[in-house]
């Protein structure tokens, strides 16, 4: 599983990035986990506002911060 966390280093985006990995550690998923800060890729998901949340290739969440529970079952999807 790839899961991408978008956004420009903002404080939103490390808390949805720190949700991430919890919520990865509580189902113990083997999954490849990245920040991405790059403004151009962002913008080739089309995220109009970050942070954003994207598991294999496809856009979950943008512009607020899921908790670990949303996050968990978003993941188990």
């Amino acid at each position: 599983m790839q899961i991408k966390v978008l956004g420009p280093g903002c404080a939103n985006c490390k808390k949805l990035e720190a949700n991430v990995f919890e919520a990865a550690a509580q189902l113990d998923l083997d999954a490849d986990i990245q920040k991405v800060e790059d403004i151009q890729e962002i913008m080739s998901y089309g995220i109009l506002s970050t942070p954003g949340l994207v598991v294999n290739g496809e856009v979950k969440v943008s512009g607020r911060v899921p908790g670990v529970s949303e996050i968990v079952n978003i993941l188990k999807g």
